[in-house]
């Protein structure tokens, strides 16, 4: 009796087993028969706008370099610039903060991590946003709104040893486009959807190009070369960059979705464009700009030779992609169309020792510093010493 019981309950957990694992397999293959394949006219359309998005950063952020550029060195303000040694070290910074959220996706759950991260860009997503915004919401305001000036200042001291530790003037303008990037972010945080992170990736992207600079050409070299071999090595020698890549829920990277002509804005299988491919050629190409504008040429001939170089490698790499269908490392066809144009330019220009030479903010050699100190020095004890004949006199 005993038995016959067990044995009918065996069956009837192998019943069930059955019954689940033919739930699942015709869910699959639901899911399998919903997802079709992308069409080549999704594809092209993805890949195209990819491509459009990247360039768009680069050439307005290439452009805000240059006038940040001016504005800093007509007030006198000390540019914050990439040095060599920050260029050599950069690739290995970046590969321990790589294979260290690679770590925590492995240990820890990714909904925590990405949690995390979200309210993190989350903030930065909107000052970069309102900051991008400004100039445009401001030429837009109707005139009956207000441009009231709002000034917070806080300061540590007194006296001599005063110093300022928030000293940021703003206006009402400033204030509706707060709340206007605000808005996107809640909008990104509460969906996620794809036009709400390219909105924080652009303005991300472009307010990096305009705001890192590298000094000269020969810095802008040393990055690219040691990222060159950082990316070639993640993507073709570790799965790291491409498990953190799909395991990372943050505006880091362009989306556009392949699908978008048969799903509209519900699309989602996306294609996908990191940032760092477009900042890390674009801080470059920007120098290259500001080059082209310090010799006060009519044409910009080194940034529209390397613009259109950065073109073709993207395509480069979206072509290499198709045809091996594996992920490929952008920048081993970006750094060598980017670093090779100007050079090819300049040699043909005869203008290999100004490129070189040329520097943003040229750095006083250590010679010229010490005189200038000691003419300083020099200068000061005179006048003190010309202040106490004086006084003898007049005693």
């Amino acid at each position: 009796m005993a038995e016959e019981v067990i044995g009918s309950v065996k069956e009837a957990i192998k019943g069930i087993l059955e019954n689940v694992n033919g739930n699942a397999n015709a869910k699959n293959e639901s899911i399998t028969a919903e997802k079709k394949p992308s069409t080549p006219e999704g594809i092209a359309v993805a890949y195209g706008s990819l491509v459009i998005m990247a360039m768009l950063p680069i050439i307005f952020g290439s452009i805000r370099s240059v006038k940040l550029h001016k504005l800093k060195k007509s007030t006198g303000e000390k540019a914050d610039t990439m040095t060599k040694k920050d260029a050599m070290y950069f690739p290995l910074i970046a590969s321990v903060a790589l294979f260290g959220l690679y770590m925590f996706f492995k240990i820890f759950q990714k909904v925590h991590i990405n949690l995390l991260l979200t309210g993190y860009f989350f903030v930065l997503g909107v000052i970069a946003l309102a900051h991008l915004l400004s100039p445009v919401i401001n030429s837009l305001m109707p005139a009956a709104v207000p441009k009231v000036p709002f000034h917070i200042h806080f300061t540590k001291g007194e006296g001599k040893h005063k110093e300022d530790i928030i000293n940021y003037k703003f206006s009402t303008h400033d204030i509706v486009c707060l709340v206007i990037s605000s808005a996107i972010g809640v909008w990104y945080l509460l969906k996620k959807h794809w036009i709400a992170n390219n909105m924080f990736g652009l303005a991300f992207a472009i307010n990096g190009v305009e705001m890192l600079h590298l000094n000269n050409f020969v810095t802008g070299v040393i990055l690219l070369s040691g990222l060159f071999f950082y990316d070639i090595f993640w993507v073709f020698g570790t799965n790291v960059m491409v498990t953190v890549a799909k395991s990372f829920e943050a505006p880091i990277k362009l989306v556009f979705p392949q699908d978008i002509l048969d799903n509209g804005f519900n699309a989602s299988n996306f294609a996908m464009l990191g940032l760092g491919d477009i900042v890390i050629p674009g801080i470059f190409i920007a120098l290259l700009l500001r080059f082209d504008d310090s010799k006060k040429r009519k044409t910009r001939i080194y940034f529209y030779s390397t613009l259109v170089a950065y073109f073709m490698g993207l395509l480069a790499t979206i072509f290499v992609m198709h045809v091996f269908k594996h992920a490929q490392p952008a920048l081993l066809y970006l750094v060598p169309a980017c670093m090779g144009t100007p050079l090819l330019v300049a040699l043909v220009r005869g203008e290999l020792k100004v490129l070189f030479a040329y520097e943003d903010h040229p750095e006083e050699k250590p010679e010229k510093k010490e005189k200038k100190e000691k003419d300083e020095s020099g200068g000061a004890s005179s006048s003190s010493s010309s202040k106490k004949k004086e006084s003898k006199k007049a005693k």
